[in-house]
């Protein structure tokens, strides 16, 4: 936890993955975030991975450092109060309220519109599906942008959609980015802002900005590679401990290291002088010519144990990676979990200890401060409603009578 946005309130309204990892990101960088939940949770509250007693690890650690308010918005009253709450003014120690992260349709009782006719200078960030408003999720959009059909094996022609969910880890940081950006804005000139984030677009627009989209226009889909690297050298290799490693060479330093490390430079020029190639200058070469390369390069790592060759990858400045399961990274890796700086062990709202992420970024030379669970579910109904809305413990009760909030 940082405070940069220490003073700024951002009400979230948003379930699955996109819209609560940018809320996530916000409060990771010190903004308070409302959660408003659904009486009894939303529809990821329940959501897999779960612990042993049926608790959504999944929305504990999507929802770190944020507050939560049940109301129930099936009833006017309950749509109501969200709107109150979203468009609710600055109050002391918040001096920028009015930021409004939601997944919820363009249009209703939490559209842009409806909101800023409560406050002009609002600013909403939407994620959507498609740009359109047709509902879609990561894995749909994903199929529909081609890059399933470019993922898996050669010899298999059935898509393969990645586990990580790409397009709506990347709608959170835009939406997170663009809110920012708008303040920013705000602050000059007070005008208030209707951002709009559609997974589709993220799609669209990051395959334009890698040149795939520009690639597929002038030559036609790409053809599977497996776990080749388009355009360079890299794939995964094994030893002879069967330890798997992926390497990787780009830049002509780490060719030059790699050729070195496995004894294969004159092997390597036998082959560039066949080819009349240069693999020292030219990084497509060692891909156009990969299937008389790859032989080479598994001889020499099948004769080696990874604990020989490892040392010697990093004395020539390499670029590899073991192969390890999730379970032995976060059980035994200490760059990537168990000696990092960015896990703390906390107890979790699930009642579990385990280390749990605080912000990726890290700010030199700042604490980064303690990581925060994911509240109960309407833990702080009361207190939000008191010191947002100003409401008195009465009208809070009657509140509750009513069964307008838990």
């Amino acid at each position: 936890m940082y405070q940069l946005l220490s003073g700024r309130r951002v009400v979230e309204a948003a379930a699955f993955v996109a819209g609560p990892t940018g809320g996530l990101y916000l409060a990771q960088m010190g903004a308070q975030v409302i959660r408003i939940d659904q009486i009894g949770g939303g529809p990821d509250y329940r959501r897999w991975p779960l612990t042993d007693a049926g608790d959504s690890l999944y929305w504990e650690g999507l929802n770190k450092a944020k507050r939560s308010i049940q109301i129930d918005l099936s009833r006017a009253a309950g749509r109501e109060l969200a709107v109150a709450l979203a468009t609710a003014p600055n109050t002391p120690g918040r001096e920028e309220a009015g930021l409004f992260l939601t997944n919820f349709p363009v249009d209703g009782f939490l559209s842009h519109a409806a909101l800023a006719a409560r406050r002009p200078d609002i600013i909403t960030a939407r994620i959507m599906g498609w740009a359109d408003g047709k509902p879609a999720l990561d894995y749909t959009v994903n199929a529909a942008v081609g890059v399933p059909a470019m993922t898996g094996p050669v010899d298999d022609t059935r898509p393969v959609n990645a586990v990580l969910p790409a397009w709506d880890l990347l709608g959170g940081s835009w939406a997170a980015f663009a809110m920012v950006s708008a303040l920013h804005r705000r602050r000059q000139t007070g005008e208030g802002a209707e951002i709009r984030v559609p997974l589709s677009d993220l799609a669209a627009t990051s395959l334009s900005h890698l040149g795939f989209a520009a690639e597929a226009l002038l030559h036609g889909d790409r053809a599977r590679l497996g776990n080749d690297l388009f355009g360079a050298f890299g794939r995964d290799f094994a030893c002879r401990d069967g330890r798997r490693i992926y390497l990787v060479a780009i830049t002509p330093k780490q060719w030059r290291g790699l050729v070195a490390a496995l004894g294969l430079a004159d092997a390597v020029a036998a082959v560039e002088a066949a080819t009349s190639a240069d693999f020292t200058a030219d990084e497509g070469a060692r891909f156009t010519h990969r299937a008389r390369l790859f032989p080479l390069f598994e001889s020499a790592m099948a004769a080696h144990s990874l604990a020989d060759l490892a040392p010697r990858l990093d004395a020539a400045g390499v670029t590899w990676g073991p192969y390890q399961t999730l379970a032995q990274a976060v059980r035994g890796d200490a760059r990537l979990f168990t000696a990092n700086p960015q896990f703390q062990t906390i107890t979790h709202k699930s009642g579990l200890s385990y280390p749990a992420a605080g912000p990726a970024a890290t700010l030199t030379g700042e604490p980064r401060g303690e990581v925060l669970a994911a509240p109960n579910l309407g833990a702080d109904t009361d207190a939000v409603l008191a010191e947002v809305l100003g409401l008195p413990s009465g009208a809070i009760g009657k509140l509750h009578d009513e069964g307008l909030v838990a």
